[in-house]
């Protein structure tokens, strides 16, 4: 699910990939207003199927540790807030939620994104982050 879920530099919020044009992606908004529009190749644009978490001795997917926000928020939104959070309880939080994070390559701004990303996601209907086993296996197959 989490494949089609996009991250573009310099723009807020997340975007769904609805269409591929010749040099350019066909994005939506997630948010309630659907807005469509182009990203074009020059646009950093980033899966969130693609992002991992540092932890002490490996990385961890952005999907395992949504699922476990998920599971510790029991399917709403955070409980703590992102923007006003200290620094100090943000590692707190993520110490809950993913305990050998590291602490000296994972930043406060990198748990913010993170949290508001979650938060988003949750409030528009999307909380299924894990990759079922025959979507991975169909996306495998496709890329050959």
């Amino acid at each position: 699910m989490l494949k089609t879920i996009l991250s573009i530099a310099g723009k807020p919020g997340l975007y769904k990939l609805v269409s591929q044009g010749k040099n350019m992606l066909i994005v939506e908004t997630i948010s309630a207003d659907k807005k469509r529009m182009p990203a074009y190749s020059a646009d950093k644009i980033i899966s969130l199927g693609d992002i991992a978490m540092y932890t002490h001795d490996s990385e961890v997917p952005l999907a395992e540790v949504l699922e476990a926000m998920k599971a510790k928020e029991e399917g709403k939104v955070t409980s703590i807030n992102g923007k006003k959070a200290s620094s100090n309880e943000l590692k707190a939080y993520l110490q809950e939620v993913l305990p050998d994070f590291d602490e000296d390559r994972v930043y406060a701004s990198d748990i913010k994104k993170l949290i508001s990303w979650y938060n988003l996601l949750i409030e528009n209907g999307i909380s299924d982050f894990a990759a079922k086993e025959e979507e991975v296996a169909e996306a495998e197959e496709s890329a050959e």
